[in-house]
């Protein structure tokens, strides 16, 4: 049989879709795994969240082993009466509750010893950051074996042991045998004597174990970004200064914000450099920081409830950083 030929101006056949309209999809054509029959996620969604988790469970059992017990008793110590007689194995006279935190924070030498924990902390991190991006651009401009070589001298302050290098800065500084004093003809002038000058010293010890790791991280964003971005800076007639403000920073500012937390994290619990170059904390005290002065309060004066008191302040301000690092870190990952 021969077909039918259609009818000029007739409607088409009720089986062809008409012209223009879009035909409905079948039953679960287009849509999401989700999205099937009203459903939510599928098992396959709810398996790949916990993945990352299960990877990461031995890690987190390991540290929650380590750092569970400690904080737990280091809380538990602060709202005790725990003196002398309970470390050499007697039982807690009594529960304190938040008198030892009331006694902490009426202190006037607990508020200028966190002031001055904190200015000294910014302080750090600031050069830090100045100096390991100062060199980071450094290590773009130079060929290759002056980079070797500045790489190779900077992993090396930062692979020296704390107490080592804090030693060794003493000694360079000394007010009669140290070569620093010879050059800069100060005589015998002691820098620890003073309260400023014992800090700055500090500070130089810790931007230079510091410096190196924002150096290689900055270094590493630097030579990640597209050299078309920074050639067609150049072309416009940027300056050297320009591009690192306008076209570099703008891109380097997840690293950069990672970094700085994680300088403030180490730089605000300094312990080691504070205690070897200033003996303990300077004269009468004038160079303590948390750290130390919880250390003094917990083993030299035997007051370990307010020493675990301050602890735990510590704890609750780098737990905030830490968040805020956390989220920084999650940030980052969407991003790229």
């Amino acid at each position: 049989m021969s077909a039918v030929a259609p009818v000029p101006g007739a409607a088409p056949p009720a089986s062809a879709p008409a012209a223009g309209r879009e035909q409905a999809p079948a039953p679960g054509e287009g849509q999401g795994p989700g999205q099937r029959h009203g459903r939510g996620p599928g098992p396959a969604h709810a398996r790949g969240r916990l993945t990352p988790w299960l990877y990461l469970a031995p890690a987190l059992l390991v540290l929650g082993g380590l750092l569970a017990y400690p904080v737990w008793q280091l809380g538990l110590i602060s709202v005790l009466e725990y003196t002398q007689a309970q470390v050499s194995g007697g039982e807690p006279t009594s529960f304190q509750g938040l008198a030892n935190y009331a006694e902490l924070f009426s202190d006037a030498q607990f508020w200028d010893v966190l002031v001055a924990t904190v200015l000294f902390a910014a302080a750090c991190v600031l050069g830090t950051l100045a100096v390991g991006c100062a060199l980071a651009v450094l290590l773009t401009r130079v060929r290759a074996v002056p980079r070797l070589l500045l790489m190779l001298a900077a992993l090396g302050a930062w692979a020296t042991p704390a107490v080592t290098g804090s030693t060794v800065w003493v000694f360079l500084f000394d007010a009669d045998f140290g070569p620093v004093n010879r050059v800069l003809g100060l005589g015998d002038f002691s820098w620890t004597y003073g309260r400023m000058s014992a800090f700055a010293l500090v500070f130089l010890e810790v931007v230079w174990c510091s410096f190196p790791l924002v150096m290689v991280t900055v270094y590493a964003g630097i030579r990640a970004i597209p050299a078309e971005v920074l050639e067609a800076a150049a072309l416009d007639g940027a300056s050297h200064w320009r591009t690192w403000r306008s076209v570099t920073t703008p891109m380097l500012r997840p690293i950069l914000l990672v970094v700085t937390i994680q300088s403030v994290i180490w730089d605000f619990k300094i312990f080691t450099q504070i205690y070897v170059m200033t003996g303990g904390g300077g004269i009468a005290g004038q160079n303590l920081v948390l750290n130390v002065y919880a250390y003094q309060k917990a083993f030299a004066s035997s007051q370990y409830s307010l020493g675990s008191a301050i602890g735990v302040v510590m704890l609750l301000l780098l737990l905030g950083v830490t968040l805020v690092y956390l989220r920084l870190l999650r940030r980052k990952g969407e991003e790229l």
